[in-house]
């Protein structure tokens, strides 16, 4: 083994403190220390020492921490003074997770870990540390040992003494506070207690990551189940593969197998397969597994037993296998606990965590996910999974029990009303009918209808020869206003087997001579005469499209088509309009469908004011008529077009009624739709995005049901996570966006740009830097064939944005380079070019400042100025190019006061660096910045006051450096000045910070030279 140089020990501590959590670091880590050791330095190898006890620490095997811990305390009690003031801190600071490794090792004994904790307490006693983390240990101990009484007495202990610089960071003590309230049951104080973390108030390392997981049931349990959701999404996000947060994890995925969403609960598992074999921790194991234990408990009840999980020790496992062998394994280790601790509360614990019950049927995450095969041998509540709760029919509910007789009368009236239900009511008709004792021939025939009607709007192959034997069989029952509509539907079915025009103009023809040759006495007459004239006119614009169409499906007169276009739109809304007229009466259900597609044919023909009064008319109708579904469809095309004439107020009121007629809709996707709708036009308005949010999470839950995730869904998707960005949401947008991005990927180059800058925006507000960076760039390549090089220019300044915030300077500069060439070659945008060039600037001085790249960087900023003074030639007046001027000048004089202070030490004597400034140089420097702040300052002021903090913050700059070439008199001067010009302002133009910061600032330099 090669002997690593003492130099190379504390290079390798320095990069093992940077690295990734888990077994590498910890593998580093420990051959660190074992060379630090044979060094024979014992300040390295303590160094060494601490290094490892951190890496075990935030890693699954967090109860090494005690062999190195134990040799760090023989060293300091060898020699406590070769400790410094910071290594003995963290030694003590170290004890507090000494004490939890070991209430957590179930193979140390009893004894042994109540005597690690009377030394833990005496030692902090001696150094004249507060109890406060002793009591703290000792509950956690107390509560597993079943010492209930000494717990509660230990946690009023621990709230009693005060906190000192031994103390657990406030958000970490207020997690174990909330864990102990849960214990007690009091789910509304653990949460109340974790408000501070929740809500960001309180972070650390690793909360409120644990926090946020450790409230997911308390939540669902006190039926808040928006915010269980919220801290799902965010609390997953920051806990994703991190493995010191493995039970965190466990607890997301519990939460995704109580709440209806198995198939999420899988995919988080197979994120996290590697870890999922045996931990030596084995407190974190039995913590990560329970939750694992919990989706696939829930997951065979389901009959999904059989379903791939992910490997245990390199075998492959079923989700029965996997469930079998950590069964036994989490058994054990409770056994184990249990036996240590003389009680069977781990085991009793353990046992009900893994049965417990659903505390949410359904509830909806937001992100895409794929679902589950439905199971071939489905478990108790198989059933019930994918059921979409629906009305059975008009007055009826789903709990209503019915005899046969009025079922059918029930599903007749569905049926002549078109109601949704009518399907779900014919389909328990079928279900029930054989056990009748007769037959009735006119319900089989009812039944044959429906299912052929059905058969056609599904294309089916055999739909023509269904409807013509339920055709048949209403003659043969007298039935002759059935029989109408079953010919009538025949030929909507040879439409729709593209079977020549000339045959479904014979069919057409028929159908109207039935509905004519009807009964004059028949109720039914004049409707059944009107739905074939309806029909007919529908059929017959799609015919004389197919008739100037040619075989390969384009049009044959290409530069007639227009011409023809239009002539056919005329015609067709001719033909509506005198139907609508002479059926208004008769028929106003089927008035209300030509006048939607009246304003369907207004908006084919480019007239979108024409066609909002048609499509409000049409909804009117058919509320009036008693059918509000109708209403539906035109309601939500009324509150598009109303969007794209900017009525956003009649669009929004427009969208809200669809919503209330679509309460007896049963299809998914048109649910989805009415609420993306409503969604859509929410967020587009401006304003708070809760209530859009909550319409796209249902409309995505709705596409999902419908199979339409990948395509209605990921728009829902889209507008959640914009919805979500509106109000600050960003981790969620950023979570469900994620979800979506392969779906939305494929809807064209305009929305894959669009998405992954979005994307990155949020990213980059989460402080993602590099990944920000990628979305991008990868944006950035999709526009790069576009003939406009503007987008791409302006992601690559993003990118080179991200790049510089993540301090990887050079990628940085060739990302900006990049979007300096592409603005240049438009010059449509002097401003960003202007930021480039500035960014630019200060990239060059960002390893050493000398006179070389001072004036690399002051060509740059020299550049800005020109580009910005070639703008104002074309457009003097134009107040955001002067402001960047000046904002360019105030940069430039920022550039030149850091020169300076990097060329003079603490004293004010001439630096003796590679390139010394004489005193002359130095006071030249001192007066150039002064003028260029003088300059951003005049230009300030005639912007107005909404640059007063601008204008401020450049007089400060000049004053002070008036002060540093000891001109204390022209200092004061121009500050007095301002607050003689403040204390003139009107009391609605003068801010309140400015007369304060101003006199502040006048006398800290006058105090400067007294």
């Amino acid at each position: 083994m090669t002997t690593l140089t003492h130099e190379e020990i504390v290079r390798g501590l320095a990069e093992n403190r940077q690295a990734p959590n888990g077994a590498a670091r910890n593998a580093h880590a420990e051959a660190l220390a074992g060379a630090a050791e044979a060094h024979g330095d014992r300040a390295l190898f303590r160094e060494a020492l601490d290094n490892l006890i951190n890496a075990y620490l935030y890693s699954s095997e967090s109860p090494k921490i005690l062999v190195p811990f134990a040799r760090l305390l023989q060293e300091y009690d060898k020699d406590p003074a070769a400790f410094s003031e910071w290594e003995t801190h963290s030694l003590f600071w170290q004890f507090k997770w000494v004490a939890t490794a070991i209430a957590d090792s179930p193979g140390i004994p009893l004894d042994s870990a109540t005597g690690w904790l009377d030394e833990m307490e005496r030692r902090y006693r001696l150094a004249g540390y507060s109890e406060r983390p002793v009591r703290d240990a000792e509950l956690w101990l107390a509560h597993a040992t079943g010492d209930d009484e000494r717990a509660e007495r230990a946690f009023r202990s621990w709230l009693a003494a005060e906190r000192d610089d031994m103390s657990d960071c406030e958000a970490c003590e207020l997690g174990g506070q909330g864990h102990y309230a849960i214990l007690q049951g009091d789910d509304a104080g653990a949460l109340e207690l974790w408000q501070p973390v929740l809500e960001g108030e309180l972070v650390c390392a690793e909360e409120p990551h644990r926090v946020l997981a450790a409230s997911l049931l308390p939540l669902l349990r006190l039926g808040r189940t928006d915010e269980a959701r919220s801290h799902h999404l965010r609390g997953y996000r920051m806990a994703r593969g991190n493995d010191s947060l493995l039970p965190s994890v466990g607890r997301h995925i519990e939460f995704c197998a109580l709440t209806g969403n198995t198939a999420r609960g899988l995919e988080i598992l197979a994120e996290h397969a590697s870890h999922v074999a045996p931990l030596s921790n084995l407190d974190d194991r039995l913590a990560f597994h329970g939750g694992i234990l919990v989706l696939l408990h829930r997951l065979r009840d389901l009959g999904h037993g059989d379903l791939p999980a992910v490997s245990y020790e390199g075998t492959p496992r079923t989700v029965s296998e996997l469930y079998e062998v950590l069964y036994a394994g989490c058994v054990d280790i409770a056994g184990q606990f249990d036996a240590r601790n003389g009680t069977t509360r781990v085991s009793d614990r353990f046992l009900a965590r893994v049965v417990r019950e659903p505390l949410a049927a359904d509830l909806p995450l937001g992100v895409r996910t794929a679902g589950l095969p439905r199971p071939a041998t489905p478990g108790a509540g198989a059933a019930l999974v994918d059921a979409v709760s629906a009305p059975a029919g008009p007055g009826t509910t789903a709990a209503t029990p019915v005899v046969f007789t009025e079922l059918v009368a029930r599903a007749r009236r569905a049926r002549d009303l078109s109601h949704p239900g009518t399907d779900a009511l014919w389909a328990e008709v079928a279900v029930r009918l054989e056990a009748q004792p007769e037959a009735d021939p006119l319900v089989r025939a009812d039944l044959a209808d429906q299912q052929a009607l059905a058969a056609a709007r599904h294309g089916a192959q055999d739909a023509r020869e269904l409807l013509t034997a339920v055709r048949d069989e209403y003659r043969a029952l007298g039935r002759a206003e059935r029989a109408a509509l079953a010919e009538l539907r025949l030929a909507g079915a040879a439409a729709q087997s593209a079977a020549a025009p000339a045959e479904i103009r014979a069919l057409l023809r028929a159908a109207l001579r039935s509905a004519e040759a009807l009964d004059h006495t028949e109720p039914l007459r004049a409707r059944r005469i009107a739905l074939a004239e309806l029909s007919a006119i529908r059929l017959e614009s799609y015919l004389r499209t197919v008739e100037t169409t040619g075989p390969d499906g384009h049009h044959d007169h290409g530069h007639h088509h227009a011409g023809g276009q239009e002539h056919g739109h005329a015609e067709l809304a001719a033909e509506l309009t005198a139907f609508a007229a002479a059926r208004r009466e008769a028929a106003p259900d089927l008035v209300a469908e030509a006048e939607e597609m009246l304003g369907q044919v207004a908006l084919a023909q480019g007239d979108p004011e024409r066609a909002v009064p048609l499509l409000a008319t049409s909804a009117e109708r058919a509320v009036a008529a008693g059918r509000p579904w109708q209403a539906v469809d035109p309601l939500v095309l009324r509150a598009g077009v109303l969007m794209s004439l900017d009525r956003t107020d009649e669009a929004e009121q427009a969208a809200r009624t669809a919503l209330e007629h679509a309460s007896e809709l049963t299809d998914a996707e048109a649910q989805a739709v009415v609420r993306l709708t409503l969604a859509d036009v929410l967020l587009r308005r401006g304003g708070t995005g809760a209530e859009a949010a909550a319409h796209a999470l249902t409309a995505a839950h709705w596409f999902d049901r419908a199979g339409l995730g990948a395509d209605g869904g990921a728009q829902a998707r889209l507008v959640l996570a914009r919805a979500y960005a509106r109000d600050e949401r960003a981790a969620e947008a950023a979570e469900v966006l994620q979800s979506a991005l392969p779906d939305l990927l494929e809807h064209g180059d305009g929305q894959t740009v669009s998405v992954r800058e979005f994307l990155g925006d949020l990213l980059r507000r989460l402080g993602e830097l590099r990944p920000a960076a990628e979305q991008y760039l990868l944006a950035a390549e999709v526009t790069k064939g576009w003939e406009d090089p503007r987008p791409q220019a302006s992601l690559a300044q993003s990118a080179a944005d991200a790049l510089n915030d993540a301090g990887l300077a050079e990628e940085a500069v060739a990302a900006y380079e990049r979007a300096l060439e592409l603005h240049r070659r438009t010059a449509a945008d002097p401003v960003a070019e202007v930021r480039v060039l500035r960014s630019l600037a200060w990239l060059g001085l960002r390893e050493e400042i000398t006179a070389a790249t001072v004036d690399g960087a002051r060509g740059r900023m020299g550049e800005a100025a020109a580009v910005l003074e070639a703008a104002l030639a074309a457009d003097p007046g134009a107040p955001a190019l002067r402001s960047e001027l000046a904002q360019t000048w105030h940069q430039l004089a920022q550039v030149l006061d850091r020169y300076v202070s990097t060329a003079l030490p603490a004293d004010g004597d001439a630096s003796t660096g590679p390139a010394p400034l004489s005193p002359a140089e130095v006071d030249a420097l001192r007066l150039e910045e002064i003028e260029l702040w003088d300059r951003a300052g005049r230009t300030y002021a005639e912007l107005g006051p909404g640059h007063l903090r601008d204008r401020f913050q450049c007089l400060n700059n000049a004053a002070w450096t008036e002060q540093e070439r000891d001109d204390a008199e022209a200092a004061a001067a121009r500050v007095s000045a301002l607050i003689e010009e403040a204390r003139g302002l009107p009391e609605d133009e003068a801010p309140d910070w400015l007369l304060p910061s101003a006199e502040r600032l006048l006398e800290q330099l006058n105090s400067r030279n007294r």
